[in-house]
């Protein structure tokens, strides 16, 4: 709750505003659940085929 609270400004902006990162955050989370499948079982090339052919 203290977080909340001490950044009110931010709170009350995200939920007045109309703007959104909604479609932004999906992709981030979309990339970072694929890292956290593949992490320790391929390099570097593997996952960014992935990433690209996931979307």
């Amino acid at each position: 709750m203290n977080g909340i609270v001490s950044d009110l400004r931010a709170v009350e902006a995200g939920l007045s505003l109309p703007f959104s990162s909604g479609a932004v955050e999906g992709q981030v989370n979309r990339i970072k659940m694929l890292k956290r499948q593949m992490f320790g079982r391929a390099g570097l090339d593997l996952l960014r085929k992935r990433v690209l052919l996931a979307s």
